[in-house]
């Protein structure tokens, strides 16, 4: 049975990704669209669709068409839009590369997405060259400049004439981001001009926008959707300034946050884990932030009260903490919790621990793993999502994209779900990262949750390793103490045991340095499995 979305229909506008974007550019001409959060170098509105109008232009000049593929391999700077949305508006399709990747793996997305070009910077050009040995593509192009290659200055101030290309929103595709979707290796996910317009139209009526004082931290990385989505074309089309910082160092994020007097901050569970526990957070004014929104991984309802509690300002004026929920084929959103005020009609707040509502124009299906069939009301099951933000499908893959995506359009998200009577829904894990114990279906991110509520553990990560004994998978933690903290095995199981049903409990501790994260902030677990 289809879930309807609590709100109203929106209208999608039948534009581009940059026309979309940039409609607003010449109202607010002279306001920050982007800002060096280092530096504090500007880009403003105004130039910004300038510099995209030239960009496109060179890259026709130097014989790019459309529905060529640019391949992007940067951290986040002010200058990475440009770049987006010159590619965009040359009807190219930019392929974002994950900027710790390896050669190799530079070189697998290179040669899977036929890439034309490579944009990257100096500091990466070592691995860009190396895969480019393997996956030779027309031109490297250094942003910042290098011997033997243009940069950007070299693009922007070219004379080329500008190029008006006809772009099909709903079949024309803008973005092909690499994600290993329900399973498997990485694969090229076929995002459309329209997807990434609908993506962020859907997302409009749940923010409470202050018009013109709007200011976003960009940490999260561009090359990942959740960034580029959300932190820079819906903070740009919502006439934001977009404040970027190349990677997170807590320090400078909070630099950041005070220094540029940020209103927003988009990110991953591991940095409210610092905002929550880190001592150095008492050293810094983060009085401007009105709100932060957690995605990419489950964010736990006491993490986001402790986060609240301590960056409260007064007895009511502080920071409002919420999540949402997407994944790269849903572009990325498909949940979240709107802003006081946005609820909708006749809703209350949404209650912390949930991923919010469903967006405009979406509808959801809760799937049992086991029968197939719908699962009961209130019962939990694998989350089914259709709309117009869902991938038109993984890129030269018709078995994977068969597999994720079904012939009335559900995407099958791997997500087990539940909704309440409100429609307001909660994920509880991933269906292939559940461990099997004695019959049982344990959830990581609920024993996860646990553990960090322990001062005494400062990250924790659980997977299910296989007992060579008895054939059960056992319940695992690593476990990265806090400063100071002696804590042992022993007294980790004995905690989380008290607070767990018994087939829950932690049957294997070891303790680490750091849980591998990707730069999005979500656990690798196939890191862990293989040390396990």
């Amino acid at each position: 049975m289809a879930l309807a979305s609590r709100f109203p229909d929106v209208e999608i506008p039948e534009l581009s990704v940059p026309q979309f974007v940039l409609a607003g550019a010449a109202e607010r001409a002279d306001r920050p669209a982007l800002v060096d959060g280092l530096s504090g170098e500007t880009i403003t509105h105004g130039e910004l669709a300038f510099y995209v109008e030239r960009m496109a232009a060179a890259l026709a000049a130097r014989g790019v068409v459309k529905g060529d593929v640019v391949a992007v391999f940067s951290p986040n700077t002010i200058w990475y839009p440009v770049v987006f949305h010159g590619i965009a508006a040359a009807g190219a399709v930019i392929s974002p590369i994950n900027a710790l990747y390896t050669p190799e793996e530079i070189a697998f997305q290179l040669k899977d997405s036929g890439a034309k070009l490579l944009v990257t910077v100096s500091p990466f050009l070592d691995r860009a060259l190396a895969a480019v040995q393997s996956a030779p593509v027309d031109e490297v192009i250094v942003m910042d400049g290098a011997e033997g290659h243009a940069s950007l200055r070299d693009l922007l101030t070219s004379d080329a004439p500008a190029v008006q290309v006809d772009i099909d929103p709903a079949e024309d595709l803008v973005t092909l981001p690499y994600s290993s979707g329900t399973t498997g290796l990485p694969k090229g996910v076929m995002l459309t001009h329209r997807n990434l317009v609908a993506n962020v139209a859907q997302c409009r009526p749940l923010f409470d926008l202050h018009e013109g004082d709007e200011r976003v931290i960009a940490v999260l990385p561009f090359f990942h959707i959740y960034g580029l989505t959300v932190l820079m074309n819906q903070g740009l089309a919502w006439g934001c300034s977009v404040v970027t910082l190349p990677r997170f160092d807590l320090e400078q994020f909070l630099r950041t946050i005070q220094d540029q007097r940020v209103t927003r901050a988009y990110v991953a569970p591991p940095i409210l884990v610092a905002l929550a526990k880190h001592p150095l957070v008492d050293s810094f004014d983060l009085s401007s932030l009105r709100t932060i929104t957690s995605g990419a991984a489950p964010l736990d309802e006491s993490l986001a009260h402790a986060v609240e509690t301590r960056l409260r300002r007064g007895a009511s004026d502080g920071v409002a903490v919420s999540q949402g929920y997407g994944m790269t084929e849903l572009s990325p959103v498909s949940h979240t919790t709107p802003e006081a005020g946005h609820e909708p009609a006749g809703a209350g707040p949404t209650p912390k621990g949930t991923v919010g509502y469903a967006l405009p124009n979406t509808e959801c299906r809760l799937i049992d793993p086991a029968t197939g069939e719908d699962a009961a009301p209130g019962e939990r099951g694998e989350l089914w999502v259709r709309g117009p933000q869902v991938m038109k499908g993984y890129l030269n893959n018709a078995q994977a994209t068969a597999e994720t995506l079904d012939a009335e359009g559900w995407l099958h998200t791997g997500d087990v779900a539940v909704v309440d009577d409100e429609g307001r829904y909660t994920v509880v894990d991933r269906v292939k990262e559940l461990i099997k114990y004695k019959g049982y279906q344990v959830a990581p991110a609920e024993l996860e949750a646990v553990l960090l509520g322990n001062p005494e553990i400062a990250d924790a990560a659980v997977i299910g390793v296989q007992d060579a004994e008895s054939g059960e998978e056992l319940p695992k933690a690593f476990v990265v103490r806090a400063p100071g903290s002696q804590i042992t095995a022993e007294a980790v199981q004995a905690y989380a045991a008290e607070r767990l049903a018994p087939h829950k409990k932690i049957r294997l501790v070891e303790f680490i340095e750091q849980v591998p994260k990707s730069m999005a902030g979500k656990i690798l677990r196939k890191d862990l499995k293989n040390r396990a």
